[in-house]
């Protein structure tokens, strides 16, 4: 990986995480907790593709397997993420632009569904019935719903920092699209432009000042 994606790479993972674990844990939702450090692997992973992802998955999943509280083996959180990052990268758009929030809205919910499979697969291997307690299926659901409500807030803005950490060329047009694609997300990738709409308004603006100019010069003529 290149210098400027571990730096920008590592303090997000770590603020995720302290926010994961001090907020979003402690808030007592049914079922599934929202799962922030997943969408910040997901938010890199969509830019940085398959091998940064499955990287930036491990470093991620290692460092929640070792924060406290965690009660499961090490190891078993950074073997999910480095799976999930992996495939995530896969769905990288292939110029760089996202045309619509579809693609990466079935990508979070995929990788939610994906990650509590993975992650109670891994368990019963080693001897960790906890999800069959709980109800798989209503953890597989709850999950899918917090992430997805989540992500509008998370990976628009995570991808906008990674394109820009990274020099890409794409990063200041797809920059000024940034909201436009946040709110496809809760749109569900409608295709409506909020920044075509700016630019009309601007336009409109700009001929009513034209027109303006001239009704007082012809004013000031008679």
């Amino acid at each position: 990986m290149r210098v400027n994606r571990i730096l920008l790479s590592v303090p997000l993972v770590v603020v995720a995480l302290v926010i994961q674990v001090s907020v979003l844990a402690r808030l007592h939702l049914p079922g599934a907790v929202p799962d922030l450090l997943l969408l910040t692997v997901l938010g890199l992973a969509m830019v940085y593709g398959h091998v940064a992802g499955a990287l930036i998955g491990f470093g991620a999943g290692l460092l929640a397997d070792l924060a406290p509280p965690a009660d499961h083996a090490a190891g078993r959180y950074a073997l999910v993420l480095c799976v999930i990052g992996y495939l995530a990268g896969l769905a990288r758009p292939e110029n760089g632009r996202l045309k619509s929030a579809t693609g990466p809205m079935a990508v979070v919910v995929a990788a939610a569904v994906g990650t509590t499979l993975l992650y109670a697969g891994v368990g019963a291997l080693v001897g960790d019935t906890a999800a069959r307690h709980v109800g798989l299926a209503n953890l597989l659901f709850t999950a899918a719903l917090y992430d997805l409500l989540l992500a509008p807030f998370v990976v628009p803005g995570i991808m906008a920092l990674a394109r820009r950490a990274d020099n890409d060329p794409l990063a200041e047009t797809n920059s000024a699209a940034g909201n436009d694609i946040a709110s496809g997300w809760l749109s569900s990738g409608t295709g409506l432009r909020v920044g075509g709409r700016r630019g009309g308004l601007r336009v409109r603006a700009a001929r009513a000042r034209v027109a303006r100019a001239g009704r007082i010069k012809g004013v000031k003529r008679l």
